[in-house]
């Protein structure tokens, strides 16, 4: 485990999957990240790479050859490398291997940097393309925040708080974890989503083309909370487990297959594509209060 921190903010994060586990407010000793009880749902704040969601059949084309990938890929279960390490920051590295070839046919340098500042915590992920092709992929985050955060609130006592009105409905997702053709209403000219469990009752929320690009968790009942900003991360997903005490709020460049997707990599929904040599960099950060 590595340990960064500001004056304000203590942060550890396991080189597996380079994976933010906890995150320390240390004035109030508030501990904002979900507790990764296994019996529920054991991870902290996975990240997504290659995909993000799942691929139909679990499978996509590229250059006429099939590949197997599982859901939101593999970088989650490999062990990272420490690139740098100081008091306030650390960059994890993970590169291609004989593994990784078999079901992501490209060279790559892909780094996960964390850095905190203050009350703040900013995640890097840089995915350089080390080969000789046009390399395609996606990535995201995953982390799951501890909801209720603070003793004497309840789950339905907090609400999102996006900065810009939104008119988005919810993407539904079909099982075995496709992306319907067709969304339902969810917002309509507002910047708020009251919060309750039965929101994932039906898996995540998938929200498209959003105008804002930061959201904060917030209640009337504690001046404690948290604030998102994900800018060029076209895509934001919300969910938990079932009657699980945590929200998770997922900054994605890039979105599982919808129903009627024709898996060709190139094409895609949402995926991102960097030349030889060219490298793709996107920042979300959190600031806890």
């Amino acid at each position: 485990m590595f340990t960064i921190e500001s004056h304000l903010l203590k942060a550890n994060i396991h080189p597996k999957g380079a994976e933010l586990q906890s995150l320390l407010q240390k004035e109030s000793g508030i501990e904002y990240m979900w507790k990764g009880d296994p019996a529920v749902w054991g991870k902290f704040s996975p990240v997504l790479f290659p995909i993000v969601g799942t691929l139909k059949d679990n499978t996509y084309f590229f250059k006429e050859q099939a590949y197997r990938l599982g859901r939101h890929g593999f970088a989650r279960d490999h062990q990272f490398a420490v690139e740098t390490q100081a008091f306030d920051k650390v960059i994890f590295l993970l590169k291609q291997n004989e593994e990784t070839l078999k079901v992501f046919p490209f060279d790559f340098e892909f780094r996960i940097g964390y850095t905190v500042v203050d009350s703040s915590i900013a995640v890097t992920y840089e995915v350089v393309n080390t080969g000789k092709e046009t390399m395609y992929f996606s990535v995201g985050g995953h982390p799951a925040f501890a909801l209720p955060l603070v003793d004497g609130t309840s789950y339905e006592d907090y609400y999102l708080e996006f900065d810009q009105k939104e008119t988005a409905g919810r993407w539904p997702i079909a099982e075995g974890g496709l992306i319907k053709t067709t969304p339902t209403p969810l917002l309509e000219n507002t910047n708020m989503l009251p919060l309750q469990k039965s929101l994932f009752a039906a898996d995540a929320l998938v929200l498209k083309g959003l105008v804002s690009s930061s959201v904060s968790l917030l209640s009337e009942k504690t001046e404690h909370g948290l604030k998102m900003d994900f800018p060029g991360f076209p895509f934001l997903g919300l969910w938990a487990a079932p009657g699980a005490d945590f929200l998770c709020i997922e900054p994605w460049c890039g979105i599982a297959d919808s129903v009627d997707a024709l898996q060709l990599w190139e094409e895609k929904e949402g995926i991102n594509k960097v030349e030889a040599g060219e490298r793709f960099v996107r920042t979300w950060t959190v600031t806890v209060f």
